[in-house]
């Protein structure tokens, strides 16, 4: 098993899109990437403790390739935009991917040179160590499969579904 920490603005996208991706053992959400230790969720949202939120992907790299991750990571979420997805604006929301050896950082800066050519400005993702991974409390966990119906979800994540489903739909279990 293989785990990347990856940030793509509010973590429930990125987690609503993994959680149906064939291969993936599990999906949590956190936050990492501040100077505050174990941070609550308003904490996060103030923007002031350094914290991007975040998931953990866990996946059998026999079943789904790393790339293919990585590369549906850059297609949830606008890579290009500094400290801002959509209407979600402040460091928590940076597009962040924080690796713990050489081996995920050159993966990393791979998929942004691989990715660069589907995007009109330049790819703005962080690459950086990872340190402490703090886990969001349960009501972040798992979020748009339990709450399909909320406005947000409607509005800001079935987009990103559809548009991964566009492209990565061998990859997807529902």
């Amino acid at each position: 098993m293989k785990t990347f920490v990856l940030g793509g603005g509010c973590f429930w996208c990125l987690d609503a899109v993994y959680q149906m991706t064939r291969g993936v053992e599990s999906v949590v959400s956190g936050y990492t990437g501040g100077a505050v230790p174990n941070p609550s969720y308003d904490q996060i949202c103030s923007g002031m403790t350094g914290h991007a939120e975040v998931v953990s992907v866990t996946f059998d790299e026999d079943v789904i390739p790393a790339g293919i991750i990585l590369d549906m990571f850059f297609t949830q979420h606008d890579p290009t935009t500094l400290n801002r997805q959509g209407y979600d604006t402040g460091t928590q929301y940076r597009s962040a991917m924080f690796y713990t050896d050489a081996e995920d950082e050159a993966a990393f800066r791979d998929a942004i040179v691989r990715n660069q050519p589907n995007w009109r400005h330049p790819i703005v993702t962080e690459v950086t160590p990872l340190g402490q991974v703090y886990q969001a409390t349960a009501d972040h966990q798992n979020f748009y499969a339990q709450r399909p119906e909320v406005g947000y979800c409607r509005v800001i994540i079935d987009p990103k579904i559809a548009k991964v489903r566009k492209h990565y739909a061998q990859w997807l279990t529902a």
